[in-house]
């Protein structure tokens, strides 16, 4: 008998869990794992709504403790949450509207078999990022050191003992880019935390 894949189902709403749970449990190439047993499984299958900041916190900590690939399943993604998507060990991306049983099947055999499936759009917005690693990789580190004029706006304010909330309404962007925004600060200059990161601009006239 060939071996079955085994699948771990979670859903922010009981209809796609029941859904998505009576589909894949009804075909024999799959064997159901329970939700609370994420690191026996081979592949997770996550339908929510949108890629929330609970939602992430929640496939980061999955990620963190077992090495699931994840199949998710979602109403709209941005641009700006590929990137976090696909370091939650996200592997392909289907929209509810069109996420057929047969196309989560065949979603989640690819995942097994280390494949995955991703929308054009969202490959060439991946293609982007690495085109910028690779340039920051060869600039100098002057130019790496650099921060851009939002940058050096969200640190100024963290300097001034505003917390996210009241940066993103001082800047009037969502809280999730404030944190991206910090994110990408702390990653490019192998900064620890806010503190750091302050008094590493403060050191460099940066601010």
């Amino acid at each position: 008998m060939e071996k079955r894949v085994r699948v771990v189902v979670q859903s922010s709403d009981h209809l796609s869990q029941a859904g998505l749970t009576s589909f894949l449990g009804a075909r024999p190439e799959v064997a159901l794992v329970d939700a609370d047993r994420w690191a026996d499984a081979e592949v997770a299958v996550v339908a929510v709504g949108r890629l929330t900041d609970e939602v992430v916190a929640g496939l980061r900590r999955s990620a963190k403790g077992a090495r699931v690939p994840v199949v998710l399943v979602l109403d709209e993604i941005g641009e700006a949450d590929v990137l976090t998507a696909v370091e939650c060990r996200v592997v392909a991306f289907l929209p509810r509207a069109g996420a057929t049983g047969d196309r989560v099947l065949r979603s989640v055999l690819a995942a097994a078999a280390g494949g995955g499936a991703m929308p054009p759009a969202m490959v060439a917005e991946l293609l982007d990022h690495v085109r910028r690693l690779q340039r920051q990789l060869v600039a100098p580190s002057s130019e790496r050191g650099r921060l851009t004029g939002r940058e050096v706006e969200v640190l100024r304010l963290m300097a001034d003992g505003l917390d996210t909330a009241e940066i993103a309404t001082t800047l009037s962007y969502s809280e999730r880019t404030i944190k991206n925004v910090f994110y990408g600060i702390t990653s490019r200059l192998n900064l620890r935390n806010r503190p750091h990161a302050v008094a590493y601009a403060l050191r460099k006239g940066m601010i």
